[in-house]
């Protein structure tokens, strides 16, 4: 297989004349000598540009970053300062956006399960609205409402029955989910019919999700479709229509843009009362593209007749996604990044489990050996926000990279935190 494809790597990366790469003007050979590996590597500059990217397509305040993807305080705050709010799911993410300079004001409170400490946390806290996902959670409302809390706004979220084509533990829209009030049994009219009616909750508007990594456009259409249908008598101010917008993880993948995205969801709002809020939830198209993992090899084991090993310092702790999805990922050697890669090995972590892949069947450059660095590029969403200590391996270091300078914005964790919590 020839080199890796340019489209899988950040907006800033180089690669010099002798095969190096370099991210915002930095050789990530130097990150991994100065930060240590495994190493999560951001483009400032590809994450800023995809805020913008999503502002100038559904406009000011039209913007939810889904901060489930990655978050840390550094996120938190660029999110913010590019006029984005933030989706939090927990009262730990709601705390995270908060510690690292967000207002409350500018946070959506999301879950399927959120506790009444959690809700009691957001009302207090004063968060924009929440998203409301069940009856029980309206019993809630009503006795923090009885204890003298504020009514807070909030959407309800509606399952609309549409089903997207992506793994089905990352299905959300469909009839048979976790999420949302059921449209078509008519829990989703009850919901909004008891929210009308409460004094605990001021009804701001409705909210969908179909899913996770959506690689067909028409599928944001026809959900967004179903749910302008239902909101056109509601007489609100605000609708949601999610987030989902899939990436290419691999040469092999096509996924739509930006603007794609933003053409479909006006298409099937175009018939919506004027002055009505149009907000969306994008989480990995933001962040995804814009990260990379850097790896050290640390063993590589040829089994002539069946297959290469090459096992790296990392793995399920730092990328639990191929294990948990059989998601795909390309890797290459950042000092030789212009080489092919005309060999196959199957990379592996550290982990004490056989299913600890992080690519199957990787196409690699010729004589990849112990000490080289491996990248896998594509790893901005859903690597860090979802790393472990799993055989207590310290979670990875982030740096943030723009400009020619590095900045860490996560530590690497030690064998002391680990410990931190016992007694």
């Amino acid at each position: 297989m020839s080199a890796v494809e340019r489209r899988l790597l950040p907006d800033t990366a180089e690669i010099s004349a002798d095969g190096a790469l370099s991210i915002g003007g930095v050789r990530v050979s130097d990150l991994a000598a100065e930060y240590g590996t495994p190493l999560f590597v951001y483009d400032e500059q590809h994450l800023r540009s995809r805020c913008r990217q999503a502002v100038a397509e559904f406009g000011a305040d039209g913007v939810v970053y889904a901060t489930k993807a990655f978050l840390c305080g550094a996120m938190a705050r660029l999110a913010h300062e590019e006029g984005l709010l933030l989706d939090v799911a927990t009262g730990g993410e709601l705390f995270t956006a908060m510690a690292g300079g967000v207002p409350a004001g500018r946070c959506i409170l999301h879950g399927n399960n959120k506790s009444m400490d959690e809700l009691r946390y957001a009302v207090t806290s004063g968060v924009n609205h929440i998203i409301v996902d069940s009856f029980d959670e309206l019993d809630r409302l009503d006795a923090l409402h009885a204890e003298g809390l504020a009514a807070p706004h909030v959407q309800l979220r509606i399952t609309p029955g549409v089903h997207a084509h992506t793994h089905e533990f990352v299905s959300t829209g469909q009839d048979d989910s976790k999420f949302g009030f059921n449209l078509a049994n008519g829990d989703a009219v009850r919901a909004i019919n008891r929210a009308k009616s409460s004094s605990s909750v001021v009804l701001a508007g409705i909210h969908c999700h179909i899913g996770s990594n959506v690689l067909n456009a028409s599928l944001f259409t026809k959900a967004s479709e179903v749910m302008v249908d239902l909101f056109r008598g509601l007489d609100l101010p605000e609708i949601t229509l999610g987030g989902g917008l899939g990436v290419a993880y691999t040469a092999g993948d096509d996924a739509p843009t930006m603007k794609q995205w933003a053409d479909a969801i006006r298409a099937a709002t175009v018939s919506l009362p004027a002055g009505t809020k149009v907000r969306v939830e994008p989480g990995r198209s933001i962040v995804a593209t814009a990260g990379v993992t850097v790896y050290t090899v640390g063993t590589v084991k040829k089994i002539d007749g069946i297959r290469n090993y090459i096992a790296v310092d990392g793995g399920m702790s730092d990328n639990p996604r191929p294990m948990m999805y059989g998601s795909p990922y390309e890797a290459f050697d950042p000092m030789r990044a212009l080489a092919d890669r005309p060999e196959h090995a199957r990379i592996v972590g550290k982990h004490c489990e056989s299913g600890d892949i992080v690519i199957d069947d990787a196409a690699v450059p010729a004589n990849v050996a112990v000490g080289d660095l491996l990248v896998t590029p594509v790893t901005g969403a859903y690597g860090y926000s979802m790393a472990s200590n799993y055989n207590k391996v310290p979670r990875p270091a982030v740096v943030f990279v723009a400009d020619g300078a590095a900045r860490l914005v996560v530590r690497r964790e030690t064998y002391e935190d680990l410990v931190r919590q016992d007694v």
